[in-house]
């Protein structure tokens, strides 16, 4: 019985993420402290992005960054399978979809890869973090590009154009950390290596803050009442079926290239996940201010959804990685 209860009872992590949304909701940051908080939580990614760079041998780094098979895997999960899965959802309207919100999961499919949740799930699970460093970063960087060229295409209610505040922040606050952290690694890494429980609260920190925030920024903005329950519910439906699939496809499609296991982490993290930090900017330009409820409220459900999934997820790796091999 104590081993049923063990396995039924929930994920500490997940049930925290539970709670901050629920308080977003309730009592959501807005106005000043909202903006505040905001550049809290860049600090501590851009701190976080220190430490994997400090983390991580300089061999390790570029060896992430020459594995092109697995970026392209990525890439190609991203822009182009994303894509189809999302038109392949036109046959839910009229009748399971509003064609609004289908055009809202559209956008979502299109969109690159989040960054330090993709990252910090992937360290979470013994992943190769170099490689979803550098994998994750591509996916944003042509992003910029790719997205409102993908809108262009496939969304009859999308303008061309995009801003390069977000090549910007990748650089600012992923890329000039990580490479400062393998500067410094020589004096600072055995610290860090040695501090590594304590440290690691911060990945679950920043990931709390990054809930706390888009679940703020959905309930100041008005959004979650622009659907009915019965709407919401089969949007959540509908979220969740191109999660699993996203989960199940990286899955089978690094078992089919062959990639260790560190690898195989990597493309299921980089390959499921949508980033909200880029789709919320890009939809702001992308489209009209009347439509860009409706249009973003398939992100922000997708987005909470994959980080409880893979939250789920990459604790389930870390313990697998953890368990003793017994042979004989």
């Amino acid at each position: 019985m104590t081993r049923i209860l063990a396995r039924v009872r929930p994920d500490p992590y997940v049930v925290a993420l539970l709670l901050v949304a629920m308080t977003a909701v309730l009592v959501p940051v807005r106005g000043e402290p909202a903006l505040v908080l905001d550049q809290a939580v860049k600090l501590a990614i851009g701190f976080l992005f220190f430490l994997y760079g400090a983390r991580l041998s300089t061999a390790a780094a570029w060896d992430g960054l020459r594995n092109w098979k697995l970026h392209g895997a990525a890439l190609t999960t991203t822009f182009v399978l994303f894509p189809l899965l999302g038109m392949a959802a036109s046959v839910l309207v009229p009748a399971v979809l509003p064609h609004s919100l289908y055009l809202g999961v559209l956008f979502l499919c299109l969109l690159p890869s989040t960054v330090q949740s993709a990252i910090t799930f992937t360290s979470l699970a013994g992943g190769n973090v170099a490689a979803a460093i550098c994998g994750s970063s591509f996916s944003n960087l042509l992003g910029v590009l790719f997205t409102p060229l993908l809108v262009g295409l496939l969304m009859t209610s999308g303008t061309g154009g995009f801003t390069v505040q977000g090549v910007r922040d990748i650089v600012l606050l992923l890329l000039v950390p990580f490479c400062i952290g393998q500067v410094l690694r020589p004096l600072a890494g055995e610290w860090i290596r040695r501090r590594a429980k304590v440290l690691g609260f911060l990945d679950r920190g920043v990931i709390l803050a990054v809930v706390y925030l888009a679940f703020s920024e959905g309930t100041v903005s008005g959004v979650w009442q622009q659907l009915s329950p019965a709407g919401f519910g089969v949007l959540i439906v509908v979220g969740g079926a191109l999660l699993a699939a996203a989960l199940v496809g990286t899955a089978l499609l690094a078992r089919w290239f062959g990639f260790s296991r560190g690898d195989r982490i990597v493309l299921v993290f980089c390959g499921s996940n949508k980033s909200l930090a880029s789709g919320l900017p890009m939809a702001s330009v992308l489209f009209g201010s009347a439509e860009l409820g409706l249009m973003v409220l398939p992100l922000m459900v997708y987005h909470q959804m994959q980080l409880i999934g893979c939250a789920w997820l990459a604790r389930r790796f870390a313990k697998q990685a953890a368990e003793p091999v017994v042979v004989g």
